[in-house]
């Protein structure tokens, strides 16, 4: 039977969207490529026809990613006055509004100003995905819950925005973004991360090798136990033990985690 144009129309449509998608770039440390990242991913998808679009991006100053954001288009943000003085923050509403079928949000851990819709950055994300858009994120390791107290103990720093670890089991793909101390502290000195007058006393202290280097095997311990819960949940609290070494071994991949973990 010779179908209508009306059937072949349908058939051609784009499927409708019926989830959301979480997808986080995880990092060690502010400067590994995080931002970067998941700006290059979504440039090449929108290369492909996906409508996408920004919701927040901060380039804290740095030229890559600034050239890199102004090539997608940029959902307004939202003004906020607290205490005296105006704030900009990411605009849920208007994102809605607008969309899209991908949006990018840099920073899950950040603390809205007060006013805003949510308390913290990862709720506005958690509302996108339920009304079914795919999220592009960001986070470092240091930020989740669990894993913040270590952190401080590591490197005397007190980490005050924090991710509930259960807003990583959300995400259907986690992707490590990863750069070797080296070459961070390198990053570092050639003024890409923070200004010039501010990197002799980072690399005295967050950005010391040692700590990078603790912060690095948390990131990927972090992936790796999501590849494993992924892989076999009966698995996720195993460890495989080298002969001769008492630290666990850990696959230094990114974990795609299936839907069934939404």
């Amino acid at each position: 039977m010779t179908k209508t144009p009306e059937q072949w129309l349908e058939e051609c449509s784009p499927q409708e969207r019926t989830k959301g998608i979480l997808k986080l770039f995880l990092g060690y440390a502010p400067g590994v490529g995080k931002t970067y990242s998941m700006l290059s991913e979504a440039i090449r998808r929108r290369s492909r026809g996906e409508d996408v679009v920004i919701g927040f991006v901060e380039t804290h100053g740095r030229k890559g990613i600034a050239e890199l954001a102004a090539q997608i288009e940029q959902v307004p943000r939202r003004k906020i006055e607290y205490k005296g003085t105006v704030f900009e923050e990411m605009d849920p509403d208007a994102i809605k509004a607008r969309n899209p079928c991908v949006v990018l949000v840099d920073e899950l851990a950040h603390t809205n100003i007060p006013g805003s819709k949510h308390r913290k950055r990862y709720e506005d994300v958690l509302d996108l995905v339920e009304a079914k858009m795919e999220v592009l994120s960001t986070v470092n390791v240091q930020h989740l819950e669990s894993i913040a107290p270590t952190v401080a103990a590591i490197t005397g720093i007190k980490i005050r925005e924090t991710v509930p670890d259960w807003v990583l089991e959300h995400a259907n793909e986690i992707v490590m973004v990863d750069l070797t101390p080296e070459a961070l502290q390198n990053r570092m000195r050639r003024g890409e991360v923070y200004h010039t007058e501010k990197v002799d006393q980072a690399l005295k202290n967050f950005f010391r090798r040692g700590n990078l280097i603790a912060l690095r095997e948390l990131a990927l311990r972090q992936v790796a136990e999501q590849v494993t819960a992924a892989w076999n949940p009966t698995w996720s609290r195993k460890t495989f033990r080298i002969p001769g070494r008492c630290a666990s071994a850990w696959p230094c991949v990114s974990a795609r985690i299936p839907e069934r973990s939404i």
